[in-house]
């Protein structure tokens, strides 16, 4: 009588406290009166009328209360404070219950549905108490009896799927995957993780309860192989469950389900002839799984070794089989190297795995994954402030757009609003945003370049001209901001990561790293280090053998790089401003070049240029810098061996760049400091720390070495030649000092004024006179910088070193000019130049008519030149003087006019014994 009245009460929720109690001593006497008839050995020791007695009093309960206390621990909130005694109630009916009594509560279901329903009732409330436990996680007795009992009744529950919901007309899709997806969260929960455990709580674990994984494993690898032909129904919805109980670390378990997924191959296979279903789905979860944090290198080498097993035995699924095989596990290795990396601090290695990853779905063409990250590789570099490496991330999304009224396929990522349902939509929203970036990264020539796209969108497709109005004016802040705003160029690092102790994705690899803006390599190295505490700093730059590769320790590779410029033909043979030119030799570099000077041959302790050699390591890189990354891997590598010869021309050329760079820059801020250039041109002109033009002459210009090396004789001229540019070069920028200096340093400039006329003297003697022409430009105020000649360019990187042996081009005389065009031509040039030519006015134009001599050389002409209006100075290469004397090509690239090597007379400030002293 009092288990009807409880039944009442509890339905109706009243007097719950109560009822609880109540029900609580009722199952402790039943607990306590099945205790008492088993002995020690298990075995009945009472009456069988007792006994009897008892199991009525138990099929009473639980025929009675179970279903009712279910229904109300679902009808209670989660924070109710019964509801805990209730599952306890729950967990205790169960727990008295044996085959018997289970075997009849189901028969007393009066039909199928009203089974069919307690089942899916009780399916999904048991995995709504283990996802959400109303224990707290360290009452381990109490979640490991709730655990234990939940166990024996999903077991008890399964027999009654198989005989009674598995047949052909009996069977219910929905109850066996409710059944799946319940014994996977049993298996997963974190209250049966024992990894996670202490030793010593693991072993109390395992002493009184077992592992129950393995016990419920068993029964889930079963009932999957009992579904017989009905399996195809569950792929792909139960792939993700499979796949996350596998990767729960215990071994015997994972080798015990693991088969399951071939047999989801298989049965897939002999349905449609591929398994793409199963494919997708499998990859689609693997990678959600191991960045929650499931899976191991150990998973992933059972994951092959079964899957090839089983493959190798079905001769039809062999090599598809393989090839899915060694798609997983490249996924899986990448996705390890990512969740190895995700949570550091220093989230520089997070970028790489994720560029790791989002080419493996580029690759293998699965184009959401992709996307995802896609941003998750934006979010990162935003965060560290690298726009313009977010920029260029975001644009490979941007690029698989169209600009059409197309829907969007691939799913909304990032905080885009859910209004752009056209992928047109979509991609304006993302050009806008990129030109952001690059505008924030000073990439004005990249935003440049978006602008225009959607310029012409606005213009030619929507017609939106107020749009375009905008992006116009955008576009041309940007073009201002090329030309007015600092930009430092960044210095670039080569980066070697050696020894078995880095993660596969570093291992024994060279990157090539961009820098960030004026950052020190002390400070890169730092930054470099400190995700690795343990690694060793190498010191010297060559390669390391292999018992560093090979060793179990860290070691780290770091020198500086410079960027190899790639030849820009739009730029050659034009006039083009330093703040243009400077960008392209720091930005879309995909080559990289490190020099290492050596000693070759005998010594000469009195000249080092004679035997110093340069191993010149040139690197390349899989994508150009800057790209979606701040650093690229290595691809190849290659070695050149400069000569002595080929250094000294290369160290003129640079000097003579340098030289031209500092004119350029005073001659477009005229507000610069000149202390810089003070420093440069007397470390030149002064004898005191001059030298190098007399150590060329003594290593390279005697006729003993043009007899041991006769293939030297082009690089000899070149490197005499650019000794000779040398002069003028430095003649304008001596100007410039002499405008700008102080009167405290007026000694020190007429000091170096002094030197350079005797350096004059000297080179012009033996060298030859060359002479650069001054061009103005109509438009005011526009600065310009020297445009380096083809030839120039070639030497500046010179790669390939046939470059540098070549004879110097024929020279082809230019046409006459008409007796118009040459007075014309006369007039144009008395207001072409400077106050720095003006003494030589004459001397130039009786240049003009008279015969070249052998030596007297002067570039092609620049057609553009000669048609650009008048206006302030500026200096021009030789390589875009007009052509009025005539062109003939300068070994070097340089032009203008280049005068006989007869010796000048002697000025009048040098006495001859000074002289002399130059010109031994």
């Amino acid at each position: 009588t009092v288990v009807p009245i409880l039944q009442e009460l509890i339905q109706k929720g009243e007097e719950e406290d109560a009822c609880i109690e109540l029900l609580s001593n009722i199952l402790e006497v039943l607990y306590k009166a099945q205790k008492a008839m088993l002995g020690r050995s298990g075995t009945a020791v009472t009456p069988l009328a007792l006994q009897a007695q008892v199991r009525q009093h138990v099929q009473l309960v639980l025929e009675r209360l179970l279903h009712t206390v279910n229904q109300r621990v679902i009808v209670l909130d989660r924070e109710h404070a019964l509801r805990s005694h209730y599952v306890a109630c729950m967990a205790a009916i169960l727990s008295q219950m044996d085959k018997d009594h289970y075997r009849s509560y189901i028969k007393a279901f009066p039909s199928r549905p009203e089974l069919m329903d307690f089942l899916m009732e009780t399916f999904i409330l048991f995995k709504d108490l283990i996802g959400k436990t109303v224990y707290p996680s360290d009452w381990m007795v109490m979640n490991m009896v709730q655990n234990r009992e939940f166990l024996r009744a999903i077991n008890q529950f399964a027999m009654t799927l198989t005989e009674m919901f598995l047949s052909k007309s009996d069977f219910e899709l929905q109850l066996w995957n409710n059944y799946f997806h319940l014994a996977v969260a049993f298996l997963t929960q974190d209250s049966l993780q024992l990894e996670n455990f202490s030793q010593a709580k693991r072993n109390s674990i395992l002493a009184k309860y077992g592992d129950m994984r393995a016990v419920i494993g068993a029964s889930i690898r079963d009932m999957w192989y009992n579904l017989g032909h009905r399996k195809i129904e569950f792929i792909p919805g139960m792939v993700g469950p499979i796949l996350e109980m596998t990767l729960v670390p215990e071994l015997e378990l994972r080798r015990s389900t693991i088969p399951i997924f071939f047999d989801m191959m298989l049965c897939e296979y002999q349905q449609t002839r591929s398994f793409s279903r199963f494919e997708d789905e499998i990859l689609r979860k693997l990678d959600s799984e191991v960045e929650g944090g499931r899976g191991d290198e150990q998973y992933k080498q059972l994951f092959e070794s079964i899957l090839l097993s089983c493959c190798q035995r079905h001769p039809e699924l062999a090599e598809l089989g393989e090839n899915f095989v060694t798609l997983v596990t490249g996924l899986l290795e990448r996705l390890l190297d990512y969740r190895a990396v995700m949570n550091d601090e220093n989230k520089t290695y997070s970028m790489s795995c994720t560029v790791n990853l989002l080419n493996f779905y580029k690759e293998i063409d699965r184009q959401a994954m992709y996307i995802r990250y896609l941003y998750k590789l934006k979010d990162l570099h935003v965060s560290y402030e690298n726009y313009t490496e977010g920029a260029y991330t975001l644009l490979l999304h941007a690029r698989l757009l169209k600009w059409s009224e197309e829907a969007n396929a691939a799913p909304m990522q990032g905080s885009h609003s859910p209004h752009l349902h056209t992928q047109r939509q979509l991609k304006e929203l993302l050009y806008n945003q990129i030109i952001d970036y690059f505008d924030q990264g000073k990439m004005w020539e990249e935003a440049i370049l978006i602008c225009k796209e959607l310029a012409e969108q606005y213009e030619s497709e929507v017609f939106d001209y107020e749009m375009l109005s905008d992006i116009l004016q955008r576009e041309a802040k940007f073009y201002e901001k090329i030309l007015k705003v600092l930009r430092p160029s960044p210095d670039y690092f080569a980066v070697g990561y050696y020894g078995q102790g880095f993660p596969t994705f570093l291992r024994n690899k060279v990157f090539i790293y961009r820098g960030k803006e004026y950052e020190r390599r002390e400070d890169f190295e730092m930054r470099l280090l400190s995700p690795f505490p343990n690694a060793e700093k190498l010191k010297s730059t060559s390669p390391p053998g292999q018992d560093i590769t090979g060793s179990p320790g860290q070691y780290i590779q770091c020198f500086t790089v410079q960027p190899v410029e790639e030849t820009k033909v739009r730029f050659k043979d034009r006039i083009i401003p330093e703040q243009i030119t400077n960008f392209y030799k720091a930005n879309h570099i995909q080559k990289f070049s490190y020099s290492r000077p050596f000693k070759k041959g005998p010594k000469d302790p009195d000249n080092e240029f004679a035997t110093m050699w340069i191993e010149r390591t040139t690197f390349v890189t899989a994508y150009p810098l800057p790209g979606i990354l701040r650093w690229f891997a290595v691809t190849s590598t290659t070695m050149t061996i400069i000569s002595p010869l080929e250094n000294a021309v290369e160290t003129m050329m640079k000097t003579n760049e340098k030289i031209m760079s500092e004119i350029n820059r005073h001659q477009n801020d005229p507000s610069l400091p000149v202390n810089p250039l003070s420093m440069l041109l007397n470390g030149i002109v002064d004898p005191a720390v001059m030298g190098g033009f007399a150590k060329y002459e003594t290593a390279f210009f005697q006729a003993s070495y043009l007899q041991e090396h006769p293939e030297d004789e082009g690089n000899i001229e070149k490197l005499k030649d650019l000794i000779a540019w040398q002069i003028p070069l430095l003649a304008e920028g001596i100007r410039i000092h002499r405008r700008k200096v102080t009167e405290d340093l007026r000694p020190f400039h007429e000091r170096m004024e002094q030197c350079f006329v005797q350096l004059r003297a000297k080179v012009e003697s033996q060298y030859g006179v060359r002479e650069m022409v001054c061009f103005e430009d109509r438009r005011s105020g526009r600065p310009r910088s020297i445009a380096w000649g083809p030839d120039w360019d070639r030497l500046n990187h010179p790669g390939d070193r046939q470059v540098l042996s070549e004879a110097p081009p024929t020279s082809r005389p230019a046409p006459r000019p008409s007796e118009g065009e040459d007075r014309r031509g006369e007039r144009k040039e008395n207001n072409r130049c400077s106050t720095f030519f003006g003494s030589r006015r004459q001397e130039l134009r009786q240049s003009v008519s008279e015969p070249l001599e052998p030596k007297v050389m002067m570039l092609s002409t620049a057609p553009e030149l000669a048609l650009a209006p008048p206006g302030p100075p500026r200096w021009v290469t030789p390589a875009h003087l007009p052509a009025c004397a005539g062109p003939a090509h300068s070994p070097t690239g340089f032009g203008g006019r280049v005068k006989s090597a007869k010796a000048p007379p002697l000025p009048r400030r040098i006495s001859p014994a000074v002289y002399e002293t130059f010109l031994e």
